[in-house]
């Protein structure tokens, strides 16, 4: 009797280890799949399904569970995603997030929970300081940091006068905020103008008073809004007077509809990223090549981000060999960020923000013709955010 207790008692344990292991792993997606910047949304949502393809579907023996919903754009329709999320899908992780103002709306809900959200894009000031938090990872430098690596470029260039425009948002903000951090010239105007669902299209106001200002260049922060923003730059002939300076604005999701509308004042205007197409890593070419063989265009940095966020996941599950509930070890995997990511090594600083390279680049016809980036050359080296010393890590369960 004795004996066929033990057996008993493994033969349970080993049925219970196995539905552990077969048990899917459940990843919520936050991106945006309607309002015109769901462009910006197909590319992540893209990024994350070949990651997903890459890892097999599965990580540390079991199978993953994509479950994605739609911001709409909306910092309320986030939030109300974010906790369908982890309340009624219960996902194990949370990632997205391309909009700062729809990750701050969504935080509390995420956080509390103490699900782990691993930001594809949105790294806001808050949560790189006062607001970090042990479960909280970007993907993305903080916000200040790719103005500020072009607030590097410009001082090497020998810019004197400058004039900013950006959306009134939390990321407007801290764009502006780090590139007048590092920019040694003037600051000779600034529009900050609406932004949301329903933003502001006519920049005609905005334009006239950057010509009148005496700048040499503009510096712009317009994501997902650049075809508006460059039509008009075209038509108001400001390119023949004023150097364009571009963060978040001019990329591979922008510039073939660019180039089409003969927006040629994207042509030779300068911009700074933590990754570009022609990157030369083992991990970004075979990123590269397979997104252009499955979705037959160029990935954006968005989609380079989103990519590397499953794959660092994938990283910290196996670590911990599927135990979910080791968060612990989750974390300090999480941390150790080992895995072969399309950036290179990814580095993270104390407030879980990456520490990432900064290339200076240049919008250019390459050889076929297409608009691209090119003459990279490196503008800030493993660029750090102001906000790191205000984050006191609190302990997690």
């Amino acid at each position: 009797m004795k004996a066929r207790c033990i057996l008993g008692l493994a033969l349970l344990s080993c049925l219970s280890t196995t539905a552990h292991a077969q048990a899917p792993i459940r990843i919520g997606l936050i991106t945006t799949q309607t309002t015109p910047a769901a462009i910006i949304g197909r590319d992540v949502e893209d990024a994350v399904r070949l990651s997903l393809q890459h890892a097999g579907g599965a990580m540390a023996g079991r199978p993953v569970e994509l479950v994605v919903e739609d911001d709409a754009l909306s910092p309320d329709v986030g939030r109300q995603k974010t906790e369908k999320l982890v309340r009624q899908d219960k996902v194990d992780f949370l990632t997205g997030y391309i909009w700062s103002n729809v990750l701050l709306a969504s935080r509390k809900s995420a956080l509390d929970s103490g699900t782990i959200l691993i930001s594809t894009n949105a790294a806001p000031s808050d949560l790189a300081g006062k607001l970090c938090n042990p479960n909280f990872y970007a993907m993305r430098g903080q916000g200040d940091v790719m103005s500020m690596a072009l607030g590097e470029e410009l001082n090497r260039r020998g810019v004197k006068k400058i004039y900013t425009m950006a959306p009134n948002y939390a990321a407007g903000q801290d764009v502006v905020k780090g590139f007048a951090s590092t920019f040694k010239g003037e600051i000779v105007g600034q529009d900050f103008t609406k932004w949301g669902s329903d933003p502001q299209l006519d920049f005609s106001a905005e334009f006239s008073k950057v010509a009148a200002s005496g700048a040499d260049g503009l510096f712009a922060f317009y994501p997902g809004r650049s075809a508006a923003f460059m039509t008009q730059f075209e038509q108001s002939g400001l390119k023949d007077k004023v150097k364009l300076y571009t963060v978040y604005t001019l990329d591979q999701i922008a510039l073939p509809a660019l180039q089409k509308g003969n927006a040629t004042g994207a042509l030779g205007s300068v911009l700074t990223d933590y990754w570009y197409p022609d990157l030369d890593t083992p991990a970004n070419r075979t990123f590269v090549d397979d997104f252009r063989k499955t979705y037959g265009r160029d990935p954006s940095n968005y989609a380079a981000a989103a990519y590397d966020a499953v794959s660092l996941i994938k990283s910290a599950v196996e670590a911990v060999g599927g135990k979910l509930d080791d968060k612990a070890g989750l974390r300090k995997a999480l941390e150790a960020a080992q895995f072969d990511s399309v950036r290179g090594q990814v580095v993270f600083g104390p407030n879980h923000m990456p520490l990432d390279n900064y290339y200076a680049l240049e919008v250019v016809a390459g050889p076929d013709g297409k608009w691209q980036m090119g003459s990279p050359h490196l503008a800030l080296e493993r660029g750090a955010d102001p906000y790191a010393s205000a984050c006191k890590m609190a302990a997690a369960d």
